[in-house]
């Protein structure tokens, strides 16, 4: 896989966040970045019908799903 920089603004609370996170994985910051982009991209390529009834679904049921991923 190629990398190329680009530059863009992000919320400084998030940045953090990503950072903790990656320092708390040891998990370079670039590579998350390209993961969760690559994720979303396959998410908004979806379906709308799909994609809204998973979203009503996950809404639902997001308590339930917070505590099994604990």
């Amino acid at each position: 896989m190629k990398l190329t920089k680009f530059a863009t603004q992000v919320d400084l609370s998030v940045l953090k966040e990503l950072r903790s996170y990656a320092k708390a994985e040891d998990k370079n910051i670039s590579k998350l970045v390209t993961e969760a982009l690559s994720d979303y991209l396959k998410k908004i390529k979806v379906r709308p019908a799909f994609r809204n009834a998973m979203d009503e679904v996950l809404s639902e049921n997001e308590e339930l799903l917070k505590r099994l991923a604990k």
